[in-house]
């Protein structure tokens, strides 16, 4: 029975989330952790319900929250809110590693990547794919770092 509930944890995903004052775009690994996929694009005022419900459905291991601050370092815009939605959740789920990883250029990264896969003019101004790619790409970083 220990063996099986080890091999069950292992095949949990990483969520990954790439928070933002409007919307919020979200990834997540495969259960083996091998690849990251764009998930979906949230309004960041429902992204809560969005997580928490994503979380009583899927088994997640780990969520991955890119934290967007200046060239020099210094804190964004978004830094408060981004770590208040971090302490929340992590009072809810204390057995949750939460991870704050860096997501310099990911935007930038994910429009030149959309421009490079082809898709037609009209769809590379979807700021919400824009935001699914970015979370994808700061999760590819990540998991590249463990």
């Amino acid at each position: 029975m220990a063996v099986r509930l080890l091999r069950h944890r292992n095949m949990a995903r990483i969520l990954c989330i790439d928070y933002g004052l409007k919307r919020s775009g979200i990834a997540a690994t495969d259960p083996l952790k091998i690849a990251a996929f764009p998930v979906d694009t949230v309004d960041t005022d429902k992204l809560w319900d969005y997580i928490l419900q994503y979380l009583s459905r899927e088994e997640v291991e780990e969520l991955v929250l890119g934290d967007a601050r200046h060239h020099d370092g210094s804190d964004s815009i978004v830094t408060h809110e981004l770590r208040a939605f971090a302490q929340k959740l992590a009072k809810l789920k204390p057995d949750l590693p939460i991870i704050l990883t860096d997501e310099s250029y990911s935007s930038a990264e994910a429009k030149e990547v959309i421009l490079r896969s082809g898709v037609k003019k009209k769809k590379r101004r979807d700021k919400a794919l824009v935001d699914r790619i970015a979370a994808v790409i700061i999760l590819q970083r990540y998991l590249g770092h463990t």
